[in-house]
């Protein structure tokens, strides 16, 4: 008799199952990766919530969606990572009783000085890619609890595979680049996804959370999405070497689409593309060697509860009303 691994027919990315009646939401579900991941989740007939934080923007890619993916069951929410006092009211906007998957998309990326903060005074990249993402999810947590098998899929970034966290400056107070910025919130992020899979397990909560990436994802290997995406002939000759080791967005939203959909997906566990973690199909890949130090995740973890008031043990509670 053959297992249940070898008789499950092979992922295509091409033909996702189908997820009737489920719900998922996407940040960052209007523009890059998360439109696509959002895409590709509409084509399953699932309700795809995309959140960002221009509506017009949403409604936009609601469209384009709508577009290409006859009877899809979309739709856009309002929601800003960076201000934490909104997460309460965003949340209360879903108007679902239950969530099945949330993908961790959203993100700031800034190429210049100078230093910029949140309103509560986070550096923004680290406060909306990492903390706003924290206490997004602890008040989405009644609703993914209340899903037979719900996940929190984190899109990491290959940039943060070559970073070390500083833990005596996570905000980049005293050291400042841009780029080593970017790459460390991310790297905060994923060091979050799997540290709140192990917390999540020891609870015996059926919440599972993973971590994913999307290699190299270049706008000039990326397909046309009129008005959310444009691509011009001479973006998509000059990017065409490129190809040989990277590839579009559209490709770079595989692994989360994925880790929200295949049943053969465990909490805890990393996926990325298969060629040399740039390009391809989605698989699941060893976890990087600093995201294993659990004493660095655990020290993330407290010092990411004191900056954003959520209390250690509050993911697993219903959170306080807005």
């Amino acid at each position: 008799m053959s297992s249940s691994k070898s008789s499950r027919p092979p992922w295509d990315v091409r033909r996702p199952p189908r997820a009737d009646g489920s719900v998922f939401l996407v940040t960052g579900g209007n523009a890059g990766i998360g439109y696509f991941i959002a895409e590709q989740l509409s084509a399953t007939r699932a309700t795809v919530v995309l959140a960002g934080r221009n509506p017009s923007k949403g409604e936009a890619a609601c469209a384009s969606i709508r577009s290409r993916v006859p009877g899809a069951l979309v739709r856009a929410v309002r929601l800003d990572l960076a201000d934490l006092a909104s997460l309460g009211p965003a949340v209360e906007s879903l108007g679902v009783e239950r969530l099945d998957a949330v993908v961790h998309n959203a993100g700031v990326a800034l190429d210049d000085p100078p230093r910029e903060e949140t309103g509560a005074g986070h550096e923004i990249m680290f406060g909306t890619n990492h903390l706003g993402h924290f206490a997004l999810t602890q008040r989405l947590m009644p609703l993914l609890a209340a899903s037979p098998a719900a996940r929190v899929v984190t899109m990491g970034s290959f940039a943060a595979k070559t970073e070390r966290l500083d833990l005596d400056d996570l905000q980049s107070c005293e050291d400042y680049r841009p780029g080593r910025t970017y790459g460390r919130s991310k790297l905060a992020q994923m060091y979050f996804g799997l540290e709140l899979d192990r917390r999540l397990r020891a609870a015996g909560s059926a919440v599972a959370s993973v971590v994913v990436h999307p290699g190299g994802a270049l706008d000039s290997l990326t397909p046309s999405r009129p008005p959310v995406h444009v691509r011009t002939a001479g973006a998509r000759l000059g990017g065409a070497p490129a190809a040989l080791l990277l590839q579009g967005k559209h490709a770079g939203a595989w692994p989360a689409v994925r880790a929200v959909l295949d049943p053969a997906v465990r909490g805890g566990q990393l996926w990325g593309p298969r060629v040399f973690g740039l390009r391809g199909r989605p698989r699941c890949e060893p976890v990087w060697d600093q995201l294993t130090d659990t004493v660095v995740a655990e020290r993330l973890w407290n010092a990411s509860c004191e900056l954003t008031g959520v209390g250690s043990g509050a993911f697993l509670t219903t959170p306080p009303a807005p």
